[in-house]
């Protein structure tokens, strides 16, 4: 596929004066450009969906989710795997980026490590990529040869394979199991794929990597329950939780916080059973990790009354200790 034939590269005739243009201008065609993403990135969401739903069985079966890119979108990858540890608690082995270039590419460009196919496929390989993990290949272009070879090495190993890209009948689509492209159309300035294309793509990975972690029972409804609690702003967020799903006071939440290590989900399930940390660390881990599962309540999410007293019956949500 040459460059030529992309849509990504195209330049658009309606953005042919945009040097001309106010700043106020230039800042309502770029905003009006962006406002079409969203729909884009709508168009693709039955190929987003069944990817997600491949991925799901070997994350919960221990598998990983690895993003591989080159330049933004590799940058992409990155930014997204760093935000999963704080905001599930996920070790950093579970979701990680490798990007083109290696770490030093995340900050200063290193154009030329797109083109390296070698290296593509041999940083799969030693990141021991395996039948259980996820490899989400991104390239705006779809045909980024650093992407490529990494999707096919991944691929070859028995590797579910995503290719993100934002062309139609692209050969990362043809090389990845599942071909995700959301067609964003020409950029505001010709070629500039950090735009359109690289903000479909962050949708795009924030889908991703969110729905997997609600499937693997990472969420209590929307509320981010296996959050590591690192700063002040977090460990208020986990008082405010705890409160909010088990009905207790400020003082025994922070108490159940505190004894369990300032995790949510032990933290709720000690407070609502009158149990020890250990004892609700293990109530939690039979129930796979899934807090809702833990509490007893059911699978459409009609739940019992939040809260308990001293012998385990509900009260009242909001009702102070």
């Amino acid at each position: 596929m040459r460059l030529s034939e992309l849509t990504t590269e195209s330049a658009d005739p309606r953005f042919a004066g945009i040097d001309t243009m106010s700043v106020g201008e230039l800042a309502a065609t770029m905003n009006a450009a962006d406002a079409t993403v969203p729909g884009a990135v709508a168009a693709a969401l039955p190929s987003i969906t069944a990817a997600i739903e491949a991925a799901v069985p070997r994350m919960r079966s221990g598998g990983r989710l690895v993003y591989v890119g080159a330049g933004t979108p590799g940058r992409l990858g990155v930014l997204d795997a760093s935000e999963c540890p704080p905001t599930f608690s996920t070790p950093p082995e579970q979701v990680f980026a490798i990007i083109a270039g290696g770490e030093s590419a995340i900050v200063s460009p290193c154009e030329g490590a797109e083109d390296d196919e070698e290296a593509g496929a041999a940083a799969v390989t030693a990141a021991g990529i395996g039948p259980l993990d996820t490899v989400v290949g991104i390239a705006s272009s779809g045909r980024t040869p650093y992407v490529l070879a990494a999707v096919r090495r991944a691929r070859a190993l028995g590797a579910l394979t995503v290719g993100l890209s934002c062309n139609a009948g692209t050969p990362l689509s043809r090389a990845a199991e599942h071909a995700v492209e959301v067609l964003v159309g020409p950029e505001v300035i010709s070629g500039s794929t950090r735009l359109k294309a690289g903000t479909a793509q962050k949708l795009v990975l924030n889908m991703f990597s969110t729905i997997v972690m609600v499937r693997l029972g990472k969420t209590y409804g929307n509320l981010m329950v296996d959050v590591k609690a690192g700063n002040a702003k977090l460990r208020e967020r986990a008082v405010r939780m705890v409160r909010a799903i088990t009905g207790a006071g400020r003082e025994e939440a922070l108490a159940a916080l505190d004894a369990s290590g300032f995790n949510v989900k032990q933290a709720v399930v000690a407070t609502r059973f009158a149990l020890s940390p250990q004892d609700a660390a293990d109530r939690l881990a039979a129930a796979g990790g899934h807090l809702r599962t833990a509490l007893g309540e059911s699978a459409d999410g009609r739940a019992r009354p939040p809260g308990r007293d001293g012998d385990g019956r509900a009260r009242a949500l909001g009702e102070t200790a």
